[in-house]
């Protein structure tokens, strides 16, 4: 007899479980200090429009995505991929492509037209999972630090 696992999409709004997920976002943002810092964060990015969501299965978390629904003149309305991670210990289990999959669904169902995220150069293996999920690259992003 085998046992099956629940598994289960939902939204991070509580401050319990924004805490919570801060052991899998570190891992994707190891700069981030503290579970206070990402708390305060958070609280600010909400209010722009951020949306925190997790994978749990059988009530453990196992990958996390945020994102935003957003529009400009080159993308139109689309849905911006800023963080997704899923657990060191969890990788090569799927849960990255079910989380992907969620993603577009999301994507779908809120009218956008893309789906839209950046990656370092630097990020090989995330690049050979996102052309395995179907994503192609279309841009290079650059940057430039300013002093405040």
């Amino acid at each position: 007899m085998s046992t099956q696992r629940v598994s289960t999409f939902r939204h991070i709004v509580s401050e319990s479980d924004v805490r919570a997920s801060f052991r899998l976002i570190k891992q994707l943002r190891p700069h981030l200090s503290s579970e206070d810092e990402f708390w305060l964060r958070w609280q600010r990015q909400t209010g722009e429009g951020y949306i925190l969501d997790g994978l749990f299965i059988d009530d453990v978390l196992v990958a996390l995505a945020g994102y935003r629904i957003q529009e400009n003149l080159v993308h139109g309305r689309f849905f911006y991929v800023e963080d997704l991670v899923t657990s060191e210990e969890q990788r090569s289990c799927g849960y990255g492509e079910s989380m992907m999959s969620y993603l577009s669904e999301l994507a779908r169902s809120s009218g956008c037209g893309k789906l839209v995220l950046d990656t370092p150069l630097s990020n090989s293996l995330g690049h050979r999972f996102y052309f395995r999920c179907g994503l192609l690259a279309t841009s290079l992003r650059f940057n430039i630090p300013v002093e405040s």
